[in-house]
């Protein structure tokens, strides 16, 4: 359960020193540290003190500059910016206030530190801005109208509206300017829905958008919507509230990356190879496309609705199959399972995985090293988690031999990295 923040806490004045994980920054305060949100390295800003329950360290908000640094900007939303009480300022755009520049190389030195902490590994990375070609209406330098898909809390009175940071307090807003333009002039940001609980926004890069109540209790049975998207000239259909990458140029840019990550001379065809957390197939047809219509790949997925239309859309490839399965027990199965004939053409294979935001984590690894397939793609979208299992990975008998960033998550401190790991021989 999360902790309530201290709105009454003492105001101190801190020298910001670095960026840390999670979107805050560190300073001290009296020799303790402290994570102060709205910030940036190099400032001095007056913050309030908003957690004291920790030993080892404090939480505050920032509520003046004192001395601001030159990558500190106007926030693109109001909202959100500095001049509004922390307790009043929309989450979900936490590096807003900073020059876009500087948001990405923020997010590599994250990603950098993490590789080096704990996966083992020191390792200059470069976060990528999303090329405009992929992303056409989508503002770079001001990391606006790229979402694609938005929530909406509701408020107890109806109000619907984002979630104040670090906090379940519902913000009334007058725009959405990180969604595409045809959602921010959709949002229904001055209507009320009584006894709802969010409203979702959805625009599919086929067909219009789509404004989704969500409603308390259960979720209604019987057939789910769906929905179409296009990346490149493939379609892909799932169901409109199933998982697909926010941006509006991600799934274009991580099919590009992982095409261009997978090592043409280690991978094989007709090998056992593994598509993991595969959702609808994307990544799947990634390789399928570069390789061809010989490719052997096997999508896992533990959403059932998700691996249905993943064979309709993977179905060009008759070498290509869908499983509903956890992507442990999957592993577990084949660790078990798997004869002589299947454990050489899992050597033989490339895996490409995509977990969610928690990672693949231990036992998933520790199956990967048991079977050794000859490359891991990996597409992350947490940092730590990824470095985490880099640093498994690398105790298990594989290197880290490329890795690109991208800046998939504009004025937030998220960020996508693809990474390649390879088994040493």
């Amino acid at each position: 359960m999360s902790r309530a923040p201290d709105t009454d806490g003492p105001v101190v004045e801190l020298e910001v020193e670095r960026v840390a994980h999670g979107g805050v920054f560190v300073a001290r305060h009296e020799g303790r540290v402290v994570f102060v949100a709205d910030a940036i390295p190099g400032e001095r800003v007056a913050a309030r003190i908003t957690d004291r329950s920790h030993e080892r360290f404090w939480r505050a908000e920032t509520i003046e500059v004192i001395e601001a640094s030159p990558d500190r900007r106007p926030h693109p939303w109001a909202e959100a910016g500095i001049d509004r009480p922390p307790e009043a300022r929309a989450g979900g755009a936490e590096f807003g206030h900073i020059r876009a520049d500087r948001q990405r190389a923020l997010k590599a030195e994250v990603l950098e530190d993490a590789l080096q902490r704990m996966g083992g590994t020191s390792r200059a990375v470069e976060v990528r801005a999303i090329e405009p070609v992929l992303a056409p209406g989508v503002s770079v330098e001001e990391g606006t109208g790229w979402r694609t898909r938005v929530r909406l809390q509701v408020g107890d009175d109806g109000t619907v509206g984002p979630y104040a940071s670090r906090s379940h307090t519902v913000v009334p807003v007058t725009s959405v300017p990180l969604a595409v333009a045809e959602l921010a002039e959709l949002a229904p940001l001055g209507e009320r829905f009584p006894g709802a609980r969010a409203v979702d926004l959805v625009a599919p890069s086929i067909g219009g958008p789509a404004t989704v109540v969500v409603e308390g209790g259960r979720t209604p049975r019987g057939a789910r919507p769906t929905i179409e998207e296009r990346v490149g000239e493939r379609r892909f259909r799932l169901d409109r509230d199933g998982f697909w990458q926010v941006h509006r140029g991600a799934a274009a840019t991580l099919t590009q990356a992982v095409q261009q990550l997978v090592d043409g001379e280690r991978f094989d065809p007709r090998a056992e190879n593994l598509d993991l957390y595969g959702g609808v197939g994307l990544l799947a047809a990634a390789v399928g496309d570069r390789f061809g219509e010989r490719v052997r790949i096997t999508s896992v997925e533990a959403d059932p609705s998700a691996t249905e239309h993943a064979r309709a859309n993977l179905a060009d490839w008759a070498g290509a199959r869908a499983v509903t399965a956890r992507v442990d027990r999957f592993l577990d199965e084949l660790v078990a399972d798997a004869g002589p004939a299947q454990r050489s053409r899992l050597r033989d294979a490339t895996v490409v995985l995509d977990p969610p935001r928690s990672g693949a984590g231990r036992a998933v690894v520790e199956r990967h090293v048991e079977l050794r397939p000859r490359q891991l793609v990996y597409v992350a979208c947490d940092p730590v988690a990824l470095a985490r299992d880099v640093g498994f990975l690398r105790a298990g008998g594989y290197e880290l031999d490329d890795l690109v960033a991208f800046d998939l998550f504009p004025n937030t401190h998220h960020v996508e990295a693809v990474a390649r790991l390879t088994a040493i021989v």
